[in-house]
C-alpha cells in the first residue's frame, strides 16, 4: 500500500478532528459525575454510536474477518447478531434497576444486592480483564493491522513494527481520554462510530468488485463450485456459490470454538455479560440523561448490530476466495507459526505409536497442501485416537498445525484493494486507528472508574473531594494504558487461536458467574448476601477444572456448565438460609425513570428481523 498527501491528509485530518471536538465538548467536565458519567447528560443518539464506537475495533475487525476467513465463515456473526436481542433485553430488563439505584460503577450494584465484599471482589476481577485481557488484545490487534499496513514506513527514522505501533496507539488513546473523560468519548464517538461502519462499507464494496472481476480458476474454494459458474459472474453470485459451507451459521457439536449448543446456551452468556454488565460497556448507558433516551440509544445500537457481519464477515470470507495465497505465504514467513508447527511435530512424533494417549493434531488446508503426506499419516492416527477416546469415554488433548495466517485478511483487503491516490486509504486507516482508540478510551474510562470509586473511594480515601477523584482516574489512565502496550506484544503468538477467541475465552472466568450473581439477584431478593461472593468466587475455579480435566470441552460450553451451576448453588443457599425480609432497590437518582413505548416497538422490530437472519443463514 502506497500512501500520498492526499491519503495522509485526510488520515491526520480525521484523527485530529475526532480529538478536537471531544475535548471542546467536555472541557467544562471537572467533577467526578461529568467526568467519568458525562453528567448523567447523554442522549440517545450518542449512546447508540457510543455503544457500536466502543465495541467494534480492530479486535472485530481483525479477529472476526480472520475467523470468517478460516473454517468459521458466518457462524462467527452470532456474536453481533445475538447481541441485537441481547441488547433489547438489557434495555427493559437490566437498565431500569442500575439508573434507578444511581449508581457508577457495575460493581456497586452488588452492594446494594448483596455486600460490599461482593463489589470490591468483582471490581478486583474486572480490572484484571479490563487491563490483562480488553485492553491489551485491543491494542494488539490495532498494533497488528497498522504494522501490517505501515510496514514500509518509518516515522523519524523508527520502523512501524508491531511494539512501535501498540506504543502510539496506546499513548494516543491515553492523551484522548485523559483530556474529557467519558463526555469526550461519547461525541467522539458519534464520528467514529459512523465512519467504522462506512469505512466496513467501503471494503466490501471492493472485496465484492474484485471477486466478480477475479476467474474462477484463480479464486480459493470453499465448498463444491456449480460446474455452470462463469468467469464474469458478479461478485454476490461467486460469493454464494464457492463458499457453501462458510454461509451457515450452525458448526458441529465437537467444534472448539461455536459448536452449534453454543448458539442455544453458551453464546447468550458473554453476550449478556458484555452488553449488560461489562463495565466498558455499560458506562455509556449509566450516563443517560433518563431511562427512556437509555433504552432508545440501546435500541438504536442493536439495530446497529445487524448490518456489523455484512461489513466485517462477509470480507473476511471474501478475503479468503482472493487472497489464500498470500495468507499461506505469511504463515511461512511467521517465526511464531513456524516455531509452533515445529513442536507440535516433534510431541506427533512422541506420540503416533500410542493412540491410548489422547492427542490429536489437527490442520487448516493451507498446511495440508504443503505437507500433503504428513497430513494424511496425521488424519490416519487422529481416526485411532478418536476410537480410543471413544471407547475409554475421555476427551482429548488438541494441537493445531497452521498453513495460514488467517488474521491477515484485514491488512490484504485494504492493501491490496483500496485504490491509492483517491483519499480512501487515509480514511479507512483513520476509522479504523479511530475505531481502537475509541475502544481504549472506553476501556481507560471503565478501568479508571472502577479503580477511583470501588477502590480508591470505598477503601483507601472515603472523603476524597471531586477534585482528588478525577485526579486519580487520569492517572489510572496513564498506568493502564502503559501496562496495555507491555502486555500486547505478548499476543502476537499462535498458541491464543486468534485475538477474538483469546478475548472471548479468557472472559469465561469471570463472565459466567458475574451474570448468574446479577440474574439471580434480580429475581431472587431473600438470598443472602453470601451467595454473590460465593457464586464470583467459584466460577474462575470452576471453569478452569473443567479447562484443565476436560480439554475437549469448547469454552463456550464451559461457560454454560459455569453458569447453571453456580446460579443452582445460590438458589440451594437461598432456599436453606433465606433472608427474613425481601430486599428492595432504593431510588437514589432524580432521572426521570419512565420507560420508553418507541423503544419497546423498535426493540420488537430488531428481534424479529434478528431472527429472520438466522432463518436466512442457518
Amino acid at each position: 500500500m502506497q500512501l500520498n498527501a492526499l491519503d495522509i491528509l485526510i488520515f491526520f485530518g480525521f484523527i485530529i478532528g475526532v480529538i478536537l471536538v471531544g475535548t471542546m465538548k467536555s472541557r467544562h467536565e471537572k467533577d467526578s459525575e461529568s467526568y467519568f458519567l458525562a453528567g448523567r447528560g447523554l442522549r440517545w443518539w450518542l449512546i447508540g454510536f457510543s455503544l457500536i464506537a466502543a465495541n467494534i475495533s480492530t479486535e472485530q475487525f481483525v479477529g472476526m474477518s480472520g475467523s470468517a476467513a478460516n473454517y468459521m465463515g458466518m457462524a462467527i456473526a452470532s456474536y453481533e447478531w445475538m447481541a441485537a436481542i441481547t441488547l433489547v433485553v438489557v434495555a427493559f430488563f437490566f437498565l431500569p434497576y442500575f439508573l434507578r439505584t444511581g449508581i457508577y460503577t457495575m460493581p456497586e450494584f452488588l452492594e446494594h444486592r448483596y455486600s460490599p465484599v461482593a463489589r470490591t471482589i468483582m471490581a478486583v476481577f474486572m480490572l484484571i480483564i479490563l487491563i490483562g485481557v480488553s485492553l491489551s488484545a485491543v491494542i494488539y490487534s490495532g498494533a497488528l493491522t497498522m504494522s501490517e499496513l505501515f510496514k514500509s514506513y518509518s516515522i523519524l527514522g523508527v520502523e512501524m513494527n508491531l511494539q512501535t505501533c501498540a506504543w502510539l496507539i496506546g499513548i494516543m488513546a491515553a492523551i484522548y481520554v485523559t483530556s474529557g473523560g467519558l463526555k469526550a468519548c461519547a461525541w467522539a464517538d458519534l464520528i467514529q462510530g459512523s465512519a467504522l461502519i462506512l469505512g466496513g462499507a467501503i471494503i466490501m464494496g471492493f472485496a465484492f468488485l474484485k471477486l466478480g472481476q477475479t476467474p474462477v480458476a484463480e479464486l480459493t474454494v470453499a465448498g463444491i463450485v456449480p460446474p455452470d459458474l462463469s468467469d464474469t459472474a458478479n461478485g454476490m453470485t461467486k460469493l454464494l456459490a464457492l463458499n457453501g459451507e462458510k454461509l451457515h451459521m450452525v458448526l458441529p457439536r465437537d467444534d472448539p470454538n461455536i459448536p452449534w449448543t453454543a448458539l442455544v446456551i453458551g453464546l447468550w452468556i458473554p453476550n449478556f455479560y458484555y452488553w449488560g454488565l461489562n463495565q466498558y460497556i455499560t458506562q455509556r448507558v449509566l450516563g443517560s440523561a433518563s431511562l427512556s433516551q437509555g433504552q432508545k440509544g440501546i435500541v438504536f445500537a442493536a439495530g446497529l448490530k445487524l448490518l456489523i457481519p455484512f461489513v466485517i464477515v462477509i470480507p473476511g470470507i471474501i478475503a479468503f476466495n482472493l487472497y489464500s495465497g498470500d495468507m499461506a505465504e505469511k504463515a511461512a514467513n511467521d517465526p511464531k507459526i513456524i516455531a509452533e508447527n515445529a513442536k507440535a511435530l516433534a510431541e506427533y512424533e512422541e506420540v503416533k505409536a500410542s493412540p491410548e494417549k489422547l492427542k490429536v493434531f489437527t490442520f487448516d488446508k493451507g498446511w495440508a497442501e504443503h505437507n500433503s503426506a504428513k497430513a494424511h499419516e496425521i488424519a490416519a492416527y487422529n481416526e485411532k485416537v478418536a476410537e480410543a477416546a471413544a471407547a475409554a469415554k475421555k476427551p482429548v488433548m488438541e494441537k493445531r498445525l497452521l498453513g495460514y495466517k488467517h488474521d491477515s485478511a484485514l491488512s490484504l483487503l485494504i492493501g491490496k484493494l483500496i485504490p491509492s491516490g483517491s483519499g480512501l486509504q487515509g480514511f479507512v486507516l483513520a476509522a479504523l486507528l479511530g475505531a481502537v482508540v475509541s475502544s481504549l478510551a472506553a476501556m481507560l474510562n471503565a478501568a479508571s472508574t472502577i479503580f477511583t470509586m470501588d477502590i480508591f473511594n470505598k477503601y483507601m480515601s472515603p472523603s476524597a473531594s471531586q477534585k482528588a477523584l478525577v485526579a486519580v482516574g487520569r492517572t489510572c489512565v496513564l498506568v493502564f494504558a502503559v501496562t496495555g502496550c507491555l502486555l500486547a506484544p505478548f499476543l502476537d503468538h499462535p498458541k491464543f487461536g486468534g485475538i477474538f477467541k483469546y478475548i472471548q475465552e479468557f472472559q469465561g472466568y469471570i463472565s459466567p458467574g458475574i451474570l448468574a450473581i446479577f440474574v439471580f439477584g434480580l429475581l431472587n431478593r431473600r438470598a443472602p448476601g453470601i451467595t454473590g461472593v460465593l457464586g464470583l468466587v467459584v466460577n474462575p475455579i470452576l471453569y478452569g477444572g473443567i479447562a484443565l480435566l476436560f480439554p475437549s470441552v469448547a469454552f463456550l460450553d464451559r461457560m454454560a456448565i459455569c453458569f447453571f451451576a453456580i446460579l443452582i448453588m445460590m438458589t440451594a443457599i437461598g432456599i436453606a438460609k433465606p433472608l427474613p425480609k425481601r430486599i428492595e432497590f432504593e431510588t437514589r437518582t432524580a432521572l426521570d425513570l419512565r420507560s420508553s413505548r418507541p423503544a419497546m416497538v423498535w426493540g420488537v422490530i430488531v428481534v424479529i428481523a434478528t431472527v429472520l437472519l438466522y432463518i436466512r443463514f442457518w
